[in-house]
């Protein structure tokens, strides 16, 4: 196993970043050891991610299989300029960007086949009670009506974690753009919630534009 890799898992004062910084340097040198690390750490994420975006598990596993064999071929250029999280899912995004584009969207963003455990619901806590299960619909079928950039952005912060600055890396936008996006998103949700919930909320042209 390379040095950088061993090391990094055996000190737990290193961080995420650092941890993953030294992987991608093992990799950039052909360790296999430290790419197997790096796919198992960021497979769930990107499954999670991904399948609220696509909806389509067989477009999931293209996409990250894509992705990390990117990684694995790109890391030698890898300069550290963003995190490696945020490289990654840079990555992850332009090569999901493509397969909608390559394919027709009304096949795969029409019907979302997603399993409890990745319901998008899920990127907004909901307290535990009997009328869990029915608040997460209600969240979920609001999430499902955002637009695809809207959504995403919320994806992209709440259940990825990226900072604005790193989602406008992300999907090469500006930073202003992810800020709009982001209170746009929350509008739609605050005005489609009461109404999903059979009660009367407000709303407007100029939010919902």
């Amino acid at each position: 196993m390379n040095n950088a890799a061993q090391g990094c898992e055996a000190s737990r004062a290193e961080s995420d970043d650092e941890c993953e910084l030294k992987w991608l340097h093992a990799i950039a040198l052909g360790d296999r050891t430290a790419f197997e690390r790096l796919y198992l750490r960021y497979h769930p994420p990107l499954t999670r991610f991904l399948i609220h975006s696509a909806g389509r598990p067989d477009l999931v596993d293209d996409v990250i299989n894509e992705t990390l064999w990117a990684v694995w071929r790109g890391a030698v250029h890898f300069r550290g300029d963003s995190k490696p999280r945020t490289w990654i899912v840079s990555i992850a995004y332009r090569t999901l960007m493509k397969h909608l584009r390559d394919r027709s969207r009304g096949s795969m963003l029409g019907t979302r086949d997603v399993a409890e455990a990745e319901h998008p619901a899920n990127l907004i806590d909901v307290e535990s009670g009997p009328d869990m299960a029915e608040q997460r619909e209600w969240l979920s079928h609001g999430l499902s009506l955002l637009p695809d950039e809207q959504r995403m952005t919320l994806e992209l912060a709440y259940l990825l974690g990226q900072s604005c600055e790193e989602i406008a890396e992300i999907m090469d936008c500006a930073i202003g753009t992810v800020k709009a996006r982001m209170f746009r998103a929350r509008v739609r949700l605050r005005n489609t919630l009461p109404g999903l919930a059979g009660e009367n909320g407000p709303e407007t042209e100029a939010e919902q534009a």
